[in-house]
């Protein structure tokens, strides 16, 4: 039997990429809005965050939504549903097919449920807390890469005049020497649900959003994988850093980012 938050959360997911799809052909029609520098905002987000907050209003109307676009609707502390409608924007904007729904629920405090949803290519990752984690209905488990040097690794460039730039460049130089290859595809929830099901052996960003992670977050959990922050800790749904990876590529991977940020004094 289905976890009923997680059943919403699918429900809503779908929903929200159907009103994403029906967009992807009349991009020309789409209103756009820059939040900031390189940080949009379209239409189809706004209709999107709100197709997903009527559906899990119409069953959890006591809830708490943190949400990209519309911000907190405080309710019920205990229960809190985190969601960015469109994860990937710049990417959506530009027709480049790499975006994807983000839904997450916390209760006391604890990840319960998450789902992130591809719509072009209909793949839906989703996790329940110790249940495990699945794409399709299918499990799935971060990959068993050993060596560093055979990693393919994730990332995110800083593109806001205030993120530390210098310190991502020297984590850059560290990594890319040492690992097979390195891809920054613009799309956070979609590299972390790549971490969960095995695609990506690690990845990291600073500056992301708790909407952008929290899903994410849950789904490498429960494929067996690990997540810290960039001082070693486990801060990184308040700080926005972040780095992720299997039992093996993780410990390298945080050392070589957090040794460079040290140096960098950030």
């Amino acid at each position: 039997m289905m976890h009923p938050l997680l059943n919403i959360a699918i429900q809503a997911a779908r929903s929200a990429g159907k009103v994403i799809v029906r967009f992807m052909d009349r991009l020309e029609a789409t209103d756009i809005t820059e939040k900031g520098r390189n940080d949009f905002v379209t239409t189809v987000d706004q209709y999107a965050e709100q197709e997903i907050i009527q559906i899990i209003r119409k069953s959890y109307p006591e809830h708490s939504i943190l949400a990209e676009e519309s911000g907190l609707d405080q309710r019920d502390e205990h229960s809190v549903w985190i969601i960015d409608p469109l994860d990937g924007t710049t990417n959506f904007i530009h027709g480049f097919p790499q975006f994807a729904v983000s839904i997450a629920c916390r209760q006391q405090g604890k990840l319960e449920v998450g789902v992130i949803y591809d719509p072009i290519r209909q793949e839906l990752f989703t996790a329940v807390r110790g249940a495990g984690a699945q794409l399709n209905h299918r499990r799935i488990r971060v990959s068993t890469c050993h060596k560093f040097e055979h990693a393919l690794i994730g990332t995110g460039f800083p593109y806001r005049k205030t993120q530390p730039f210098q310190a991502y460049l020297k984590t850059l130089a560290e990594i890319l020497p040492r690992a097979a290859g390195l891809r920054r595809a613009g799309a956070a929830a979609l590299d972390l649900a790549y971490v969960a099901a095995g695609r990506l052996d690690g990845f990291w960003e600073t500056a992301l959003h708790e909407w952008d992670m929290a899903a994410g977050v849950l789904l490498i959990k429960e494929a067996g994988g690990f997540v810290g922050d960039f001082a070693g800790g486990d801060d990184y749904l308040a700080s926005g850093n972040i780095i992720v990876g299997n039992t093996a590529i993780y410990p390298l991977l945080s050392s070589l980012v957090r040794k460079s940020w040290e140096e960098e004094g950030e």
